[in-house]
């Protein structure tokens, strides 16, 4: 099991940048793959971003494809999330998620821990 906690989250106006943290305890942490999910008011949770054990894939989400880039270091169990450009429609509580395998995947029932999250707002 790992236990996660999210950090840097904030209120930004558009077009402006945060860095989301996600800190693992536990053994597993480098050997498994994260994820990057959101959830707006009212709507479901959405994937956002994946990375594979590694660092050396990384899927995203059309919605944020060259405007969010997730990053690790496994030598501080912590995953990154570098939002840019952020846009009002990007506003959610942002969550980090860890599987128990390497290789990520856009699919939140294959995720087994999941941080407390972390509220993202882009004013006007």
């Amino acid at each position: 099991q790992v236990q996660l906690v999210e950090s840097g989250g904030g209120l930004v106006q558009a077009g402006g940048s945060l860095r989301l943290s996600c800190t693992a305890s536990g053994r597993t942490f480098s050997r498994s793959a994260m994820g990057w999910f959101r959830q707006a008011p009212g709507k479901d949770r959405e994937f956002v971003a994946t990375i594979n054990w590694s660092g050396g894939a990384t899927d995203y989400a059309d919605s944020v494809k060259g405007r969010f880039t997730a990053s690790r270091d496994n030598a501080k169990n912590t995953v990154y999330l570098q939002m840019n450009s952020l846009k009002p429609e990007d506003t959610a509580v942002y969550y980090c998620a860890a599987r128990g395998g390497p290789v990520g995947t856009r699919e939140e029932g294959r995720y087994a821990d999941w941080g407390q999250g972390t509220q993202v707002t882009v004013s006007t």
